[in-house]
Order: structure tokens, then sequence, then C-alpha cells
């Protein structure tokens, strides 16, 4: 298989042409070898030679995560014989898929990161510290190892958590770059303070934040973004991926949204009533793969509700950009006439100083409505710190959840379960 990095220069007609090329590829190939696709097909009368555009797709209805789940090997489109890597979502929204690669599809995840961390500054010369997962059935780790191997740059295989030896490690090896969840960079800030190590005395010049939101839909920073940077004058690259798409959003050094790569992915954003919506607003995304052999999904929507930008970005790519994830669908809270999304309580939570840590758990009560509960880690146990913490989320949310004052030890046992691959600060126990 082959890949050409320049594609995402070229000019918006051409990169349609491209897609829709590879789109008449992709589905003679499901209607061929997809168990689930070819019945899919069937069972709403989709002429697939009838599908010639990409705009041309609504004709075809999507594909959920459900069907994925209850029907996961009939995604398969190859023998067994030919899978090499056997990966899974982390399960977030319901129970863990599996997702099958062959070794095409492990080179086109190399070559998507490749793409990935070129975009974000990378180059040879670079050395990236890993602090996170590399085992697990955690395609990111794999993923990430993969393209900076194809970069040629530097890897320390470090793994999550322990900021002593995190330190200990960059002040050894000296590396350029960290990749990390935004949270935990801060708390590598925190250390450093606390054990006056000079952060910007150190080797690192910059981070692809991973699985955490740090800008907000206008692409500032948010309050975790700006934690991390004012404690420390590094470079922030945002990241948007998921196992399914087998693909990355990543910034450039513009920051103005991660960008696709189209040869290896269309992304449409939908409405509630699949439709898509334009530009600037805020939609469903919905994904198809292009050049994947073991799994391929069709107009999959996955859950993640974004924006997308269309202009020329100022580095010159003309590909659509994504917005940090605005909100999961399935984890909408209705609460008390308020409708809220998990990032935006993490937003107000990480900017108070009172509040040193936290998990936010939402419940159904005994009349079926939404509760949200949050265990916070507060800066001290006293009246004053409550009634400040009580205030600031009546004031700014204008409902009052429910509060659970936890220690460290508590929280951080709850955060970081045995079965999880990253932190945890978001409860659903809503059926």
């Amino acid at each position: 298989m082959s890949f050409d990095q320049h594609t995402s220069f070229q000019s918006p007609e051409k990169i349609k042409e491209l897609q829709g090329k590879k789109l008449q590829h992709l589905l003679a190939y499901l209607n061929t070898y997809s168990p689930f696709y070819k019945e899919h097909f069937a069972q709403h009368k989709i002429d697939i030679d009838k599908i010639k555009h990409l705009e041309d797709l609504p004709l075809i209805p999507p594909t959920h995560k459900e069907d994925l789940q209850k029907r996961n090997n009939d995604f398969l489109c190859v023998e067994r014989s030919r899978i090499i890597e056997y990966t899974s979502t982390s399960g977030t929204l319901g129970s863990p898929v599996t997702i099958a690669l062959t070794d095409d599809d492990l080179n086109r995840l190399a070559y998507n990161e490749y793409c990935s961390f070129v975009c974000a500054d990378g180059s040879p010369d670079d050395v990236y510290q890993l602090m996170l997962t590399l085992d697990r059935q955690f395609m990111a780790g794999m993923a990430y190892y993969s393209g900076i191997r194809k970069l040629g740059a530097g890897i320390i295989r470090l793994g999550p958590g322990v900021p002593s030896l995190q330190w200990e490690t960059i002040n050894r090896i000296k590396p350029t770059a960290i990749v990390a969840v935004p949270s935990f960079i801060f708390k590598l800030t925190q250390f450093a303070q606390e054990y006056h190590i000079d952060v910007n005395a150190s080797s690192i010049k910059k981070a692809i934040c991973i699985g955490e939101n740090i800008r907000n839909a206008d692409f500032s920073l948010n309050v975790l973004g700006k934690k991390i940077t004012e404690a420390w004058n590094i470079k922030l690259f945002s990241t948007y991926a998921s196992t399914e798409m087998q693909t990355a959003f990543t910034e450039c050094s513009e920051g103005n949204g991660g960008h696709l790569n189209p040869e290896l992915l269309i992304v449409e954003l939908l409405d509630e009533n699949n439709n898509p919506v334009p530009a600037g607003e805020a939609g469903e995304v919905t994904i198809t793969t292009l050049g994947v052999e073991g799994m391929p999904l069709l107009r999959y929507k996955t859950g993640d509700i974004c924006i997308y930008h269309k202009d020329t970005c100022g580095c010159k790519r003309n590909t659509i950009r994504l917005s940090p994830v605005v909100g999961r669908k399935k984890q909408m809270i209705k609460f008390k006439g308020t409708t809220l999304y998990p990032p935006a309580l993490f937003d107000l939570l990480n900017d108070m100083e009172e509040v040193k840590d936290y998990i936010v758990e939402v419940y159904p009560n005994e009349i079926g409505m939404d509760e949200v509960l949050l265990y916070i880690v507060p800066a001290n146990l006293s009246e004053e710190c409550d009634h400040k913490i009580r205030a600031y989320l009546q004031a700014k949310l204008r409902v009052s959840p429910y509060i659970k004052y936890v220690s460290r030890e508590e929280v951080l046992k709850m955060q970081l379960p045995e079965s999880s691959r990253k932190p945890v600060k978001f409860i659903d126990k809503r059926s």
C-alpha cells in the first residue's frame, strides 16, 4: 500500500476526487468481503454502483456503535490467519469492541501517526518520551510508537504515571517532546514545583496531548491548557482519535483544530436526523475508513460531538479541521433542566484553586432523572472552602450538584481502576 503525505496540501477539489475514488473501492470491497455490510446493503436496497461521489453517502444509512458491539465478528473482512494485531476500544461508552488489524493496516496506522507527528512539528531530530501504556490492547500507544519509528525520531517507552521517574528520565536522556494526557502533564508541573525542579530548564519543547481537551471550541486554551502553559513554557498540540477510525486528527503549529488525513478517512458531521451540519456548527463525528483491510467502517457514528472548519489553514493544508470534542452524545447530562457535557464540568473544576482533584458521577434518581455527584479532593476541609466551591458551582451552573469530599488516595483509586488504560474522570451509572 502506498501513501502520499502531500495529499493534505492539494486543492479541495483534488482531495474530494481522491476520496470519491477511494470510496468506490471501499464499497466494492465491503460488498465482497464484509458479512455485516453485504447484509446492510441488501436490507436497505443500496445499489453501490450509484454511489459515485461523497455527496451520495447519505443514501447509505449510518452504522452505529451498537452494531459493532453486537456483531463485532461480522465486520471482519479477512481470514483470521491474516490478522497480526488485536486491539480493543476502552469501553468508555459501553462494552469494549475488538478491532483486528492486518499487516497493511499496521503500516497504515504507522503512516497516520507519522503524518500526525510531522503535522505537530516533529522531525527525526526529536526524542519522544511516551507517558502512556503500550499494552492492554491499546491501539494509540502502538500507533504513536510506530509513527515515531517511521519519522526516524528517538523513543523512550516509559509508560504512564510516576512523576519522579518521568523527571529523572527527562533529566538523564533529555527528550525534546512528550506524549501524555494533559491532566498528567499538569501533575508533572505540580510535582516539579514541590521538588524545586525548573521545568523551563528541561529539554522538553513540546507536548502531544492525548485523551483530554486542552482547547475550547474557539481554539483558545481551556483552563487545563492555560494551567500547563502558565507553569511550563512548552508548545501544546491537541489530538483527537478513536480506535475504530484507526486514524488521528492532530493540530499543526497554528493550533486551529486537528487536521484530517484525507487519504485515510472521510469524515461527516451529522445532526440528530443524520443530515450534514454546516461548517462552524456542532455535529456527531461520522467516519468512513479508507485503506483498511481488516475491519473497515462505513458512515460509522462515533458518538463524539465536534465542530468542523474547512477554510485553508495557515499551514497551507486544505483539509477539514476538527474542534476539540464538545461532548459525547451518550454522556449528555440533563440535570434539573440544564444540559451539561462532562468536558464543561471538568473545565469548571479545573479552574478552582479550592479543588485539587475530582471525579464526576452521574446516576438516575428514583424517578429516572439525572443526578450529579462530585467526588472532590478539597484544598482544605474547612467551611470556607466548602462555601467557595458550592457558591462557584451554583453561579456557573445555576444548579447545585451533590458534593462528597474524599481524600487524594480515594479519588486516585477511582480514577485508575485496574482495567482502565487512561485516568477516569467521569463515571456514568445510568443504564
